[in-house]
């Protein structure tokens, strides 16, 4: 290993070295408590310290910086103060999760350090989302984030490299290859000769850099940040290491070969750098004597100060507050001018009003600007708001949801629009594990909306017409939108984009054009949780959302004897149980109807919350009607008997003679 310092001065030289020096020490501190009990686990980076440290060192500290599992001396040479680092890794109260998560799965707004989620892939269209605010505000910042080898196999990585370099956001990939992602070897994970080769593909620059040698890793990225600050665009960097110890401790190491410890055991970053400064006379014996005992106290006194705190003590209501962002909802009253509109139509004045309101806010999803998307609900966006807030994505779901949360995380809002519901499964992961659980992880909100045109009745097929709103109801920390009705889309999707919260927008596309209302033409907002009562009656409660409740208005209309309660819940996350306990506690029975097939529906969860709380009101067992336990079909006959409006009518009026 040849090291050169350039022209880097000697007071650099000497802070170099007590960075990397740290999260040796404590790695060796780490390791001798594992093996007392007093620490349950450890990823380590030893061998690989050369990388965080050198990579932190270069960047502003204003700078966002997303590292990964052994990426301790990121988290060092922010100075972060130890006892939170080991508080944090102790679950205890003063850590970043409150005993919620482990090691570094956490960020800090304070630090501006996003950590980790163990999907590894999403943490690189977070980056691609904080560069691309600083690009939008014309700010000169760079973004770099971390991945391993490994990662590099994931669709995401394909997928954030790509958007990077479409939209020339600057963002420093790193990708540590140390070897092994986990147990598997780089020959049996991908077969070009370098990871950097990849760079090629994306048209990105790309560098290959020894990840062991601190003094490069400084020299060179310093070069490349300055010159990405000045011309925004992505590169790409892979460095080549080694980890010394296993993918975590207890896994161990024996399926690597000795011969490759020996090998880069003598390329040790922190000693090799150590006997470099030591022959060029810019460290002494005495001094590094000094360094290394100034901060073995720093660390003894940290941990002990840290094993005085008390465990963290289970409190039910911080658990159940810490879910979502606290939200005081805004109340903004429709004027009295109005207009007959279409459902679609509804929806464009909420984007356009919001667009307006927020300038902070950035609408992405596939063909969504000049083309004015799938449905031309953005038609004319572009000309109004630019292409830098109304975003033409790549078919790239996964990243591009993870963009928005990017966004989010540096000061701007964000809509993904899925082109079809059903093609959120490709986005499912960064919703459910990222969207979901940022608040609850490390109080970081999500400031997302995800709209989600859904639903059948249009022959579109088995891809294109699910109402897939239940694989997201029962996830905790979204909120889920579902309107029938032209003034509550668009007052309620004000709402959404005003909630700090990740809101899933459904909307159903049998809406888009055949409804329509009188809408008030101002902006206004509505409030999530809370139904509509539509009709009045003493017989049945009927309950629905989207198009199941023009579906029960019409049989309702069919069959005028029939006095019903008609609750549209309009929002089915958060749920308005008060208004559906009233109404089934007056009329003694009740039939609830959704779109979607039965089992796991939102009507199963709605008809057991009666049955828990409501039972003693009861003249009926609760009936739930819904689409059959098939995919949705394609031709008008076999969606007809797909979907539930003619056994509606059915079990109502059985339910009725009950």
């Amino acid at each position: 290993m040849e090291l050169d310092k350039k022209n880097v001065s000697d007071e650099t030289l000497i802070e170099l070295y007590k960075k990397i020096l740290k999260p040796r020490l404590i790695e060796e501190k780490m390791l001798i408590l594992i093996r007392q009990g007093k620490v349950s686990k450890w990823f380590s980076g030893i061998g690989q310290e050369a990388i965080a440290v050198g990579v932190t060192s270069i960047l502003h500290t204003d700078e966002y910086i997303l590292p990964m599992h052994r990426n301790l001396g990121v988290f060092t040479s922010r100075n972060i103060p130890l006892h939170r680092l080991f508080s944090q890794w102790q679950g205890k109260a003063n850590g970043f999760t409150k005993g919620r998560d482990r090691s570094f799965h956490f960020g800090t707004q304070e630090y501006k350090i996003i950590g980790m989620i163990s999907h590894l892939g999403p943490q690189l269209g977070i980056a691609d989302g904080i560069a691309l605010a600083h690009k939008l505000r014309e700010e000169k910042k760079i973004t770099a984030v971390f991945t391993g080898e490994g990662a590099t196999s994931e669709g995401d990585f394909h997928e954030a490299l790509n958007v990077a370099s479409v939209w020339d956001l600057p963002v420093l990939f790193i990708i540590e290859n140390n070897g092994y992602g986990l147990s598997t070897p780089t020959n049996e994970q991908y077969r070009c000769e370098n990871l950097a080769d990849k760079g090629v593909g994306y048209g990105m620059e790309s560098h290959i850099i020894d990840g062991n040698n601190i003094l490069e890793v400084y020299t060179r990225l310093s070069e490349i940040a300055a010159d990405m600050r000045e011309n925004p665009r992505p590169v790409l960097i892979e460095m080549k290491t080694f980890r010394m110890r296993g993918h975590e401790e207890a896994s161990g190491t024996k399926y690597i070969p000795q011969e490759l410890f020996d090998m880069w055991k003598v390329k040790d970053p922190v000693e090799n750098y150590k006997n470099y400064l030591l022959q060029t006379g810019v460290l002494s014996e005495h001094k590094d004597a000094e360094i290394r005992a100034e901060i073995k106290k720093e660390i003894d006194t940290d941990w002990a100060k840290v094993q005085e705190e008390p465990a963290i003590e289970a409190r039910l209501e911080d658990e159940i507050n810490d879910v979502y962002k606290a939200y005081d909802f805004e109340e903004i009253s429709a004027g009295d001018k109005t207009e007959n509109i279409r459902f679609i139509d509804a929806i464009t004045q909420s984007l356009r009003q919001s667009m307006q309101r927020h300038d902070n806010l950035v609408i992405m999803g596939q063909d969504i600007a000049e083309y004015g998307g799938a449905f031309k609900v953005t038609d004319g966006f572009v000309a109004e708001f630019g292409k830098g807030r109304v975003r033409n994505t790549p078919i790239c779901e996964s990243i591009i949801v993870s963009a928005g949360m990017g966004l989010s995380i540096n000061k701007q809002k964000a809509i993904v629009e899925m082109q079809f519901a059903d093609f959120v499964s490709t986005g499912f992961n960064p919703i459910v594990n990222l969207l979901a659980k940022s608040h609850y992880r490390w109080l970081e909100n999500a400031d997302v909306v995800v709209r989600m045109p859904c639903g059948g009745g249009t022959q579109a097929g088995p891809y294109h017409s699910q109402t897939n709103e239940a694989w997201f109801t029962k996830t905790p920390g979204l909120k889920v939108v579902y309107p029938a009705f032209p003034a509550d889309a668009k007052g309620l999707l004000n709402t959404a984009i005003n909630d700090p919260n990740p809101v899933m927008f459904f909307e159903h596309k049998l809406l888009y054009r055949s409804i329509y209302q009188d809408v008030p033409t101002d902006y206004y907002t509505l409030p999530l949780g809370k139904a509509a009562l539509l009709r009045e009656g003493k017989d049945v409660t009927v309950i629905s959302f989207g198009a199941g409740v023009h579906w029960a208005l019409e049989i309702l209309d069919k069959n005028p004897s029939v006095s019903a309660d008609l609750i549209d819940l309009r929002t089915l996350q958060p749920l308005d149980y008060e208004t559906i306990f009233a109404s089934v506690k007056k009329t003694n029975k009740v039939i609830i109807l959704q779109e979607d097939s039965l089992f796991g529906g939102i009507a199963s969860d709605v008809s057991a919350e009666i049955m828990e709380n409501c039972f003693e009101h009861l003249d009926a067992p609760v009936k739930r009607v819904a689409s059959l336990e098939t995919p949705i079909p394609f031709m008008k006959n076999l969606e007809d008997q797909y979907l539930p409006k003619e056994r509606f009518e059915k079990e109502l009026l059985v339910l009725l003679q009950y």
